[in-house]
């Protein structure tokens, strides 16, 4: 009987994780058509502010970076308007 109350608080633990692991794994697509398009956008547009914001100039590349995530995000965003 003691032994019991020395695991159950482990096995509460487990049976918690195990209820909210699917919760915290699960994430709604954004709404609306071409959810992964506009999802690569939020993305690009996150990895702009961390190349604009980073202390260092990646081996002289970081301008290009930022040049190259702009066009794409451009681009993108050419392909969803003409989606519609």
């Amino acid at each position: 009987m003691k032994r019991l109350f020395t695991i159950l608080p482990w096995i509460a633990l487990l049976i918690l994780g195990a209820i909210s692991l699917p919760r915290m794994a699960q994430t709604a697509p954004p709404p609306g058509p071409h959810p992964h398009i506009r999802a690569a956008i939020r993305e690009l547009r996150e990895t702009r502010a961390e190349l604009e914001t980073a202390a260092h100039d990646f081996c002289g590349h970081k301008a290009a970076a930022i040049h190259e995530v702009d066009e794409s995000i451009r681009q993108l965003q050419l392909a969803l308007d003409c989606a519609r």
